[in-house]
């Protein structure tokens, strides 16, 4: 790895519809001005994990291609106190994917990102973050690609091991409960809603996923 071929990951910020400010980073192609930019949205997994200011091969081997790459701290977070995360909890598909596409739409306000060659893809909760923004925002990307993501909360929900047996309620407390939460569940779930999805999509599963 040539450290001088490599691109800069830049810390932004902005503030959602809510007020609540959301950080994140941005990596664009080296050599280009940051304006009307293809870009890929990458949403991290967890959702309880963050991204970090860090060498990532693959924010590096797009931008390599000429994409910007775009990697946001939403609600459900850690590293930013204890309400920011808690106010992600039973936010699967809510106030998580708001913050992602109101980062998006900043993107698209600031003149850095082209509007029409916007795309999503993630891995684990990232692929499901980009299930869910094809179907609840299909003008907002080009395409997306989920990879190993949750597409069913009611049989994530139910196939929790018998390892995780004893966090169950802590699941249920922070992604939603069958019993309780079947509306939300449902509305959260895209595998319920692949009729809305327009953008090509393509989809990778391990063998035991």
């Amino acid at each position: 790895i040539k450290p001088e071929e490599l691109s800069e990951m830049k810390p932004i910020s902005f503030t959602v519809g809510d007020g609540t400010p959301i950080q994140g980073y941005l990596t664009l192609p080296k050599g280009k001005d940051a304006k009307n930019l293809p870009i890929v949205v990458l949403p991290h997994g967890g959702p309880n994990a963050r991204n970090t200011w860090s060498y990532n091969a693959e924010v590096q081997f797009l931008a390599n291609r000429g994409y910007g790459v775009f990697q946001l701290n939403f609600r459900g977070s850690t590293g930013y106190g204890k309400a920011f995360w808690s106010a992600g909890f039973k936010q699967w598909g809510g106030l998580i994917q708001q913050d992602i596409t109101d980062g998006v739409r900043w993107l698209i306000k600031q003149g850095i990102a082209d509007p029409n060659r916007i795309g999503i893809y993630g891995f684990s909760f990232g692929g499901y973050s980009a299930l869910m923004g094809l179907y609840t925002h299909p003008d907002l990307y080009a395409c997306g690609v989920s990879y190993s993501g949750l597409s069913n909360l009611y049989s994530y929900l139910k196939s929790i091991p018998p390892y995780y047996k004893p966090y169950q309620l802590m699941y249920q407390e922070m992604v939603g409960n069958p019993a309780t939460d079947g509306e939300y569940l449902r509305k959260a779930s895209p595998v319920f809603h692949t009729d809305k999805i327009q953008a090509p999509l393509l989809i990778a599963q391990g063998a035991r996923d």
